[in-house]
């Protein structure tokens, strides 16, 4: 390798996007253990704060979970009275996961606090990078989310 090429390492788009997530996460995570919970906890409360019921296989994929351990983690928040499962409206063998009215409580002031986090790190880079990172990882999700050609 010559002086002019720089480590593997520091130049991976894979590594890069890990090391950010992480380091951004770390932060707010020790915030959500301070609050009483653990992390997959808070990734269920940011995935239903808007409201929605979602199937279990949905929840773990936007929790970037496996589903059987967003099942058990699901069994854990409705014992502590933070989410509930109810019947799909529309096929009432299904079974949805929402927020209980203490869970929409925590996860409200959790989300403000997220954002407000969010704010910050983005006001660490230029305001013209701000606007383009999230267009550009949506567009990157969108494009690794459709089958291999």
């Amino acid at each position: 390798m010559d002086e002019k090429t720089p480590p593997f390492v520091a130049n991976y788009l894979l590594y890069l996007l890990a090391a950010s997530s992480e380091r951004a996460s770390a932060q707010f995570h020790t915030h959500v253990r301070k609050a009483g919970l653990r992390v997959p906890e808070w990734r269920v409360l940011a995935c239903l704060a808007d409201g929605d019921a979602l199937m279990i296989t949905r929840l773990a994929d936007l929790a970037l979970m496996e589903q059987s351990r967003m099942t058990r983690i699901v069994d854990q928040m409705s014992s502590r009275g933070l989410v509930e499962r109810v019947a799909d409206a529309g096929d009432k063998r299904r079974v949805r996961v929402r927020l209980t009215e203490q869970g929409q409580t925590i996860a409200d002031r959790l989300v403000e606090d997220a954002k407000a986090q969010e704010v910050r790190l983005l006001s660490e880079i230029a305001d013209t990078d701000a606007a383009a990172i999230k267009s550009v990882l949506k567009s990157l999700l969108t494009k690794l989310a459709q089958p291999d050609p």
